[in-house]
């Protein structure tokens, strides 16, 4: 992928940027931002620009609205943090492309902050309606990505909107993802380790197959090992199963076989009674199951073994629990993933965790700050590790 151009080289003064980022943030009862790790995560790029006399019009969506203006999916509580954050004033408009937000965006002076209200408020967002990305785009002079949890949606402020301005740049965090990720599939060091979990293989079917042949060695954990023993003909009890993707799993074991990629399974797990932190449990060989119980985690036995093949890498990958890690009894093996992985970072590899739960499970563990980089897209990151074109990073424009 051609390298995009940057802030760095930008000088915001007497421009409106507007800048598209990811404030898709979990709110508690009291509509209060209950982690705000995506909004600091776009602060060097929102400091910069204001710091240098630009005036800065953001744009973010906020849960799951469907074209429905929805008051408990507003952004106004998400305006009123970020302003408590930066100690000062940020103005909320309360459309998108509307009188409000056409009024302020075109009174906001250098130095000022205006947050649109909630993109997905208007049908025209995910349909990557062109009038609506048109009006967007009226707002601003110059066009800013720092949203790469959104990248891979061809949405009206991801792609759309590129279309009507000259130059569209790519924010810090924007930059720091792409260096990431892209030195990891383009140019990494080995031995190259990928390590996936969770619970669905159809979610990982296109980056398994991609990775086959770049990685050294390809450790698989979560809930979608069932998938994988039930098509090896294994009891697999009353374990999670994707029926659907038996023959997938089939098909990804046979080309792994062809590849010069180690595909390692778990050899043991822990299993229990039911999905319950106090119901019986034990660990036992994954080839020995018994048919009322189910797997929850991977065994003591693999998480060895895994450590074992993460502790030396040079370049690793990661996306995805070993197990149930919110339930405590079934969170060794993510956590025994996690500490090789920070071990293998302190010793000078690369790594990168791939977003969604793995994030939160680092987070949990207290092991975040061990990690090289994690990224702020888990289904961006997945698609761009699969190989795929991100909309959103091909509408900007290389350096």
């Amino acid at each position: 992928m051609a390298k995009k151009l940057g802030l760095s080289d930008f000088d915001p003064q007497g421009h409106r940027v507007l800048m598209r980022v990811d404030f898709n943030v979990p709110l508690d009862g009291d509509r209060n931002i209950a982690d705000d790790t995506r909004i600091e995560a776009a602060m060097p790029s929102i400091r910069h620009i204001v710091e240098k006399g630009g005036a800065l019009i953001l744009m973010s969506h906020l849960g799951r609205p469907r074209g429905q203006i929805d008051p408990a999916a507003s952004l106004r509580p998400v305006a009123d943090h970020l302003a408590d954050m930066l100690a000062g004033p940020v103005k909320f408009a309360t459309d998108t492309v509307g009188p409000d937000a056409r009024a302020k965006a075109g009174a906001l002076e250098p130095g000022e902050i205006l947050l649109l209200e909630n993109l997905r408020f208007n049908p025209g967002e995910t349909a990557n309606d062109v009038e609506f990305a048109k009006a967007l785009a009226a707002l601003g002079d110059t066009y800013v990505n720092d949203a790469f949890g959104t990248a891979h949606r061809a949405h009206a402020s991801t792609a759309g909107v590129t279309e009507y301005f000259a130059t569209c740049r790519a924010g810090f965090l924007m930059e720091k993802e792409l260096k990431f990720l892209g030195e990891m599939i383009g140019d990494p060091e080995h031995p190259f380790v990928a390590v996936l979990g969770g619970a669905k293989v159809d979610s990982k079917v296109e980056v398994i197959l991609n990775l086959l042949g770049k990685v050294d060695t390809l450790l698989l954990g979560g809930g979608m090992i069932f998938t994988f023993f039930k098509a090896a003909g294994l009891g697999i009890g009353t374990s999670l199963l994707e029926e659907e993707s038996v023959a997938v799993a089939r098909e990804i074991a046979t080309r792994a076989k062809a590849s010069s990629t180690r595909l390692i399974l778990p050899e043991d797990c822990v299993v229990a009674s039911a999905f319950d932190d106090k119901a019986d449990q034990r660990d036992c060989l994954v080839t020995d199951i018994p048919d009322q119980w189910m797997g929850l985690d991977i065994g003591p036995r693999s998480a060895a073994q895994y450590r074992a093949i993460l502790e030396p890498a040079r370049s690793i990958f990661w996306n995805g629990p070993m197990g149930v890690f919110e339930l405590p009894s079934f969170a060794a093996g993510t956590r025994a993933v996690g500490e090789a992985i920070g071990v293998a970072t302190g010793a000078g590899a690369v790594s990168v965790v791939g977003g969604g739960d793995s994030v939160a499970a680092v987070n949990q563990m207290g092991l975040a700050n061990r990690m090289s980089h994690i990224s702020t897209g888990g289904g961006a990151s997945l698609e761009f590790m699969a190989g795929r074109q991100l909309p959103g990073i091909e509408s900007l424009t290389d350096a």
